[in-house]
């Protein structure tokens, strides 16, 4: 890319007042659409056959940063709609990220089958739209 000039500068900053700055500034929905997304840190320790919170709620297009751990048996966090399926052992958290991109409702749970409790611990994500 070549370097601009003074003088290229100076002709660029005469044609934006001429014409008025404003009437070429991005609209603010297209500034909204390049700022970084929302992180949503999340921790869900999973436990005695639940999970705490029970109740995750998010924004739409919120990156969501989930620190998962267990203090007594490995367990896992299952989100079908999110295809996230995240095992923890024991002292062991697990961190991961994903976009909640999808409005809506979405069960999670433990697909482990190492004990019965295992499969009656549940969750919910909720993902609300931004306005």
């Amino acid at each position: 890319m070549k370097a601009i000039t003074r003088a290229r500068a100076a002709a660029l900053a005469a044609l934006l007042c001429a014409f008025g700055a404003s009437r070429l500034a991005p609209s603010s929905r297209v500034v909204a659409q390049n700022q970084e997304p929302t992180v949503r840190p999340v921790k869900v320790t999973a436990g005695k056959y639940r999970f705490d919170p029970p109740r995750i709620e998010v924004f739409q297009d919120d990156l969501v940063r989930v620190e998962l751990r267990t203090e007594d048996i490995a367990h896992s966090l299952t989100i079908d709609a999110y295809r996230i399926a995240k095992r923890v052992g024991p002292g062991q958290p697990v961190i991961f990220e994903f976009r909640a991109d999808q409005p809506g409702t979405f069960p999670y749970y433990c697909n482990l089958q190492i004990d019965d409790g295992c499969r009656q611990m549940r969750g919910e994500l909720v993902v609300k739209p931004r306005r």
